[in-house]
């Protein structure tokens, strides 16, 4: 008999028990107060022992749960600093950490993906994981030709985990707010849940993955692993590996910062014009910086499909918005569907929300920060602000929500980098309609 019930109880309490501890240390700390304890002191080792557990919980259960601390930690660098440090460092390990899967179900996966004789495809298999994802981990391998390969596994009842984990976050949506503030939290439990549906067929990662290294073959600056073989639970592609982008926020000088801000955003604005996809888990987990000066780009799991490249609305938009067009600008959000029906706001308040979020458009070069970042979380998520009522305005529409996120979370990990980036020149190389004068 399945004991997938029983697991799926027992990560339910687990996720119970984040909002039912921070309510519990709120209660200490609150007496500790009364009793003459110092605020600041107190308040910090609450919010730390919160973290700790906070990365507990999610990095055990993986699933949707480390999943959604994975998108969390590249909203990081919009909470204010004094707020910030406890959860900076229990989120960004979710990029990259989580316990290892047994070895006996390592084998069990394999032998139901690619057959009994499964281990007679590779020469050689490291039973230690390399790496752990969200739903899977990595071995690295030498495949039966030779070539160095990772080989990613999926975790066994992984669909009932992921669908399990993220009906609980939505009921803890108030909880993790102040992990993302001006942000509402439920859509993006929403969306990822459809979102994780679709990446646990490792065949359609296979693909996407296929599709971006195919393009990107021969680029200079992008390098894509190529798919060697892959099934509905485990996939193999070569073993790439270079300087982890999460050490390069945390330790690089500013030129490599500057270099891996350029990087990562020449791959987010041209992948949609020459893939047709784009690259929808943009935490710094999924990128390093090779010894060749290239950025390793894994985890094709999730992609928007875009035909057309970015959807034509929002680099029109976006284009008003530069050229300070206000009545040009909301007639179109209003046939886009980006105004709510009934609401009364005036096109300057509209445009005077948005402009500060073209700004890296106005000049040749900009540099991403977290005060920059946290400023405009402050601006939109104050309840006293003019701006917040302008926001409460705005709908985002279904079709729209991939990229809107996507972009955010690049914006997240390039002002984590601090980065100075020629931001203009690479969406004008890619959306030349943006800066070309109006007829």
């Amino acid at each position: 008999m399945s004991d997938i019930p029983r697991r799926t109880a027992s990560r339910t309490a687990k996720l119970a028990s984040l909002p039912l501890g921070v309510a519990g240390r709120a209660a200490a700390g609150w007496g500790r107060r009364i009793a003459g304890g110092d605020r600041e002191q107190i308040s910090a080792q609450m919010m730390a022992k919160s973290a700790e557990q906070l990365f507990a919980v999610l990095g055990e259960l993986k699933g949707g749960a480390m999943k959604f601390g994975q998108a969390l930690s590249v909203f990081e660098a919009a909470v204010p600093d004094e707020l910030a440090e406890p959860y900076r460092e229990a989120l960004t390990k979710l990029q990259t950490a989580a316990p290892p899967m047994p070895t006996a179900d390592v084998h069990r996966m394999l032998a139901e993906q690619f057959g009994r004789g499964w281990r007679s495809r590779f020469r050689e298999f490291d039973e230690v994981p390399a790496a752990a994802a969200s739903i899977g981990q990595v071995h690295r391998a030498v495949w039966r030709d030779g070539r160095d390969v990772a080989v990613k596994v999926q975790y066994p009842g992984a669909e009932e985990a992921v669908l399990s984990d993220l009906r609980q976050l939505s009921r803890m949506s108030r909880l993790l707010q102040p992990l993302a503030p001006g942000m509402d939290i439920k859509p993006l439990i929403a969306e990822l849940r459809e979102r994780m549906v679709e990446e646990l067929d490792y065949r359609d990662e296979a693909d996407n993955q296929r599709a971006f290294a195919s393009v990107y073959a021969d680029d200079p600056e992008i390098r894509v692993p190529r798919v060697v073989a892959s099934a509905p639970k485990a996939m193999v592609s070569e073993w790439v590996t270079g300087r982890r982008l999460g050490d390069v926020i945390r330790q690089g000088t500013q030129e490599e910062r500057d270099r891996a801000g350029e990087l990562l955003a020449g791959f987010h604005y041209s992948a949609p014009y020459r893939v047709h996809l784009l690259h929808s888990d943009p935490h710094p987990g999924n990128f390093q910086i090779l010894d060749d000066g290239r950025m390793l780009v894994v985890d094709f799991g999730a992609v928007a499909r875009l035909p057309e490249g970015l959807p034509r609305p929002l680099t029109i938009m976006t284009k008003f918005a530069l050229e300070n067009r206000p009545a040009d600008l909301i007639a179109l959000l209003r046939d886009e569907g980006f105004l709510r029906a009934g609401t009364d706001v005036s096109a300057d308040d509209v445009l005077a929300y948005l402009a500060p979020f073209t700004e890296p458009l106005h000049t040749e070069r900009f540099r991403f920060t977290r005060r920059w970042l946290q400023g405009q979380a402050e601006r939109v998520g104050d309840l006293r602000s003019p701006e917040f009522d302008t926001g409460r305005a705005l709908n985002l529409p279904p079709q729209y929500l991939l990229v809107h996120r996507v972009t955010l979370g690049t914006l997240g990990v390039l002002c984590q980098l601090e980065a100075d980036v020629p931001l203009r020149g690479i969406v004008g190389r890619w959306q030349p309609e943006l800066f070309t004068p109006a007829d």
